[in-house]
């Protein structure tokens, strides 16, 4: 006896002969909640409505549109498409029955229908529907767990490489959000036409943090020393770009990669070996110039120098708000208009007071 703790399951009966309805109302209602359809279009509208049956039991032969057109809608409707579906027909060809497995359905009852079997073949495929569904919730939870714990891998990596800098999580937090602003603001942009997939901006704002990863290969006379650095000292500190990218490269190849992880290691590699370029090609490690200069890079550039100039630094004190963005869009002796892309520097124009929020929100 059911209750209302455990509801009857739900089976849409969907054939245009009302006799054939009642016989299998009859054999099915003691047990279970039947919903009738007599044509496909009131199928589809119940099977995609409030409260979608469990299962389905469907006749082939049907006015205007048939039992295979239904089926194929059905698993074309990422709404319904995993709705167990059982053809009820009078049709006996083997390639009938084929047709309709082909299309998704999971069993095939020929008229007449012998209680026992429909019974039987209802109970067995909603059992299997229901493991299929613990099995498909077990798998999303173990998905969800992995990517949190590549998260807190990956941020723990990012945050002892700026801990190195003198620098704190508040940078990653920072440079993570600048990126994504700048990311959406330019996602219809026509150059920029691969951020209009929100999966990309969200691979962008979790590979961030890494950029710097390559610090951690710096020696600390180098990298903590308070006054300017020497020729060769500047050339060492250039390397923690290659650094970086260098050793995403092994972690790659030793874990192997594929789907969202190799799009991940794609954008952090670009990250890491481009922030510092610059448009006009003076930057480094390879002087690249232009649209050579990947998406990533282009953003991270002026993500990164944002934040170091608003924030304290061994060899600096913080500007204002006000200072960094009169440096960057107008340029000093360091930091000039034209080491950022165009329509990057356009955007970072049009939103600096949004950057000043970030700023304020992650704060040292």
């Amino acid at each position: 006896m059911m209750t209302d703790k455990f509801p009857k399951r739900t089976i849409l009966v969907v054939d245009d002969q009302p006799e054939n309805v009642s016989i299998l109302d009859k054999i099915l209602a003691q047990e279970y909640l039947v919903k009738v359809a007599l044509n496909g279009e009131k199928a589809l509208e119940i099977a995609d409505g409030k409260n979608p049956p469990d299962l389905i039991l469907m006749d082939i032969v049907m006015p205007s549109m048939d039992g295979y057109e239904v089926c194929k809608l059905l698993k074309q409707n990422t709404s319904t498409r995993h709705i167990p579906v059982i053809f009820v027909t009078a049709r006996d060809d083997i390639t009938d029955e084929t047709k309709g497995l082909e299309l998704g359905a999971v069993d095939y009852i020929r008229k007449p229908v012998s209680p026992p079997i429909v019974q039987a073949r209802v109970s067995t495929h909603l059992a299997l529907y229901d493991q299929n569904r613990v099995l498909e919730e077990k798998v999303k939870e173990r998905t969800n767990e992995l990517v949190r714990m590549q998260k807190v891998t990956m941020h723990s990596l990012a945050v002892l490489a700026e801990t190195r800098d003198n620098e704190t999580g508040g940078h990653i937090m920072r440079t993570q959000h600048y990126v994504r602003l700048l990311a959406e603001h330019l996602a219809d942009h026509p150059q920029y036409g691969e951020l209009q997939a929100p999966s990309v901006i969200d691979l962008l704002f979790q590979s961030t943090p890494l950029h710097d990863i390559g610090k951690v290969g710096i020696p600390d006379s180098i990298l903590l020393k308070p006054g300017p650095l020497s020729d060769d000292e500047w050339v060492t500190m250039k390397n923690h770009t290659t650094l970086g990218h260098d050793a995403l490269v092994k972690a790659e190849e030793a874990f192997g990669s594929d789907g969202e992880e190799a799009s991940f290691f794609r954008f952090a590699k670009e990250i890491a070996i481009s922030h510092h370029e610059k448009w006009d090609g003076s930057g480094y490690p390879y002087a690249l110039k232009g649209e050579d200069i990947p998406i990533s890079g282009r953003l991270m550039a002026l993500a990164d120098i944002y934040d170091a100039l608003v924030n304290r630094r061994v060899y600096k004190p913080p500007f204002s708000h006000e200072e960094a963005v009169q440096i960057i869009t107008e340029g000093d002796e360091r930091v000039m208009p034209e080491h950022f892309a165009p329509e990057v520097l356009r955007a970072f124009s049009q939103m600096h007071q949004q950057f000043n929020q970030i700023a304020g929100q992650y704060a040292e």
